[in-house]
This record gives structure tokens, sequence and C-alpha cells, in this order.
């Protein structure tokens, strides 16, 4: 933070598309967005092979 007497802020990567096709911008994207998961890669292949299965239902409602 420049300076420490602005109160912190939050907002969103710039975005494109619109409606339901919307998503944020790749290319916008820096390592300060989004969240850290080396992992995904692998776990993918995994239930892509069947050796973890996905869930049926979402974990939120």
């Amino acid at each position: 933070m420049t300076d420490p007497h602005r109160p912190g802020t939050a907002t969103p990567p710039a975005t494109v598309g619109e409606g339901c096709v919307q998503r944020y911008d790749p290319e916008a994207l820096t390592e300060e967005d989004g969240t850290e998961f080396p992992g995904a890669a692998e776990l993918w292949e995994r239930v892509q092979q069947g050796e973890v299965n996905a869930p049926e239902k979402p974990l939120r409602k």
C-alpha cells in the first residue's frame, strides 16, 4: 500500500464478455489476483482418470 492514510479497497480485475459469458480478462490478471493452487493440474488429471470422484452437487447452496 503506497499511502498509509488511504483506506484499503478491493477492486476486481478487468472483465471480457457480457452476461453469462462474462469472465476475468486473463491478460489483465497478475500474481496478486486469484489463488495459488499448484496441484490443480494433477488433481484435474486424477478426476479425469476416475481416481477422484467429482462432487455431484455444488458444495455451496
